[in-house]
């Protein structure tokens, strides 16, 4: 098992919504398919390529029981970024053959991997795009959603779980919602999988995205799980890999890795989320009592256990970090968009204000993440903050 002490000597971890970790067991497995295991999935005439195409038939079923999709449904993609081009890009480019225009609706708390996908599309005409409405605690507004998918849709964009605040949005319901009106219903699960549970086959969903190095399988690698009656159109050509939507030769060891990943979660996300929740909790409580001027963000009745997105109103994020980066990691805000000195587009779209979005923090809590860390973290973050207000009054 994996030895928590272990970190207790290195600056504190708290930025799990970026990336994982990857589990030492699903490690220790895709050793095996580097270095034993080692052919191509897609060489039928010699063993070692049927020893990797078995490993990958075993990798989509536990992809598809972790999510409760069909393992025909499982094709690998190089992780959530390239799982959402390929659902919106495909989805595109079939209206095209169909000399239609298609209409995109999307929340405004999504991932850049969609929002940036759906409005180059829109700038070269190929697309019109919706924005649904959502509140100050980032909560969706269902009935607008509705009243949109009314007018029809070709392609219904909403994430599981966001991954600055950690909201967790009602999937079920928006999947009823876009069956009712027949709406294709892509769903970015790279924050949710493997933190919540998730039902593909009965909640409506169309297209799930998944990457893999947000629970503890490497980078690289995740998927896009397909409903097998809807048909999208490749962006990537080549030797007509996974029936020609993807081409390109199978990742066997990030597969492996993604499937044990899969597997590992499947049997142990209940207890571990409990576990991280209680954490999450406490480190909340300790902030709020040495900073009485915190603010939560977010939806705190429905958020990922891993999650505390705060505000510390007079302080820019900026001064803390700095202060804090060599002994705590913890975030602005998304990961892809880090280096990008420009404020969160999740906390503009709830209308924060500007003393909250600038003074906004990323924490995100794993299974690896210990007591003792927790309680360390309290005493860094708020003794930061307390030399920076004096700072300032001098």
């Amino acid at each position: 098992m994996f030895d928590k002490s272990s970190f207790l000597s290195k600056p504190i971890y708290l930025d799990y919504h970026a990336t994982t970790p990857v589990d030492p067991r699903v490690a220790d497995r895709m050793l095996h398919y580097m270095t034993t295991v080692f052919g191509n999935a897609s060489s039928t005439d010699h063993i070692f390529g049927d020893e990797a195409a078995k490993a990958v038939s075993e990798a989509r079923l536990q992809v598809a029981e972790l999510v409760g999709a069909s393992s025909k449904e499982v094709v690998f993609t190089s992780g959530a970024t390239e799982s959402i081009n390929l659902a919106i890009q495909g989805t595109i480019l079939k209206h095209l053959h169909d000399n239609s225009k298609p209409r995109i609706a999307f929340s405004p708390l999504e991932h850049k991997a969609v929002l940036d996908t759906c409005v180059a599309i829109a700038l070269k005409g190929l697309a019109e795009i919706t924005i649904l409405q959502v509140d100050s605690f980032g909560r969706l507004d269902l009935e607008h959603l509705e009243q949109v998918c009314k007018q029809g849709l070709s392609l219904l964009c909403v994430m599981a779980a966001n991954n600055e605040i950690g909201n967790i949005y009602p999937v079920r319901e928006i999947g009823e919602i876009a069956q009712k009106y027949n709406i294709p219903f892509l769903c970015d699960a790279s924050q949710a999988v493997g933190k919540i549970p998730l039902n593909f086959e009965q909640w409506g969903i169309t297209y799930l995205a998944i990457s893999g190095h947000k629970f503890y399988a490497p980078k690289g690698v995740g998927a896009l799980i397909v409903r097998r009656e809807y048909h999208l159109e490749p962006i990537i050509f080549g030797g007509g890999h996974q029936k020609g939507l993807r081409s390109g030769t199978l990742n066997v060891p990030g597969i492996v890795g993604l499937g044990e990943a899969c597997r590992l979660r499947h049997l142990e996300m209940e207890e571990d989320e409990k576990a991280i929740a209680t954490l999450r909790d406490k480190l909340q409580k300790l902030l709020q009592e040495k900073i009485p001027s915190l603010v939560v963000n977010g939806d705190p009745t429905s958020r990922l256990a891993g999650n505390l997105h705060i505000s510390i109103p007079g302080i820019p994020n900026s001064a803390i970090i700095a202060r804090v980066r060599h002994k705590l990691a913890i975030s602005t805000g998304a990961a892809c968009s880090s280096g990008v000195v420009a404020p969160s587009h999740v906390l503009q779209a709830m209308n924060l204000s500007d003393d909250l979005i600038e003074g906004s923090l990323r924490i995100g809590l794993g299974k690896f993440t210990t007591d003792r860390e927790i309680e360390a973290s309290a005493e860094i973050l708020s003794h930061a903050v307390e030399q920076i207000f004096q700072a300032m009054l001098i």
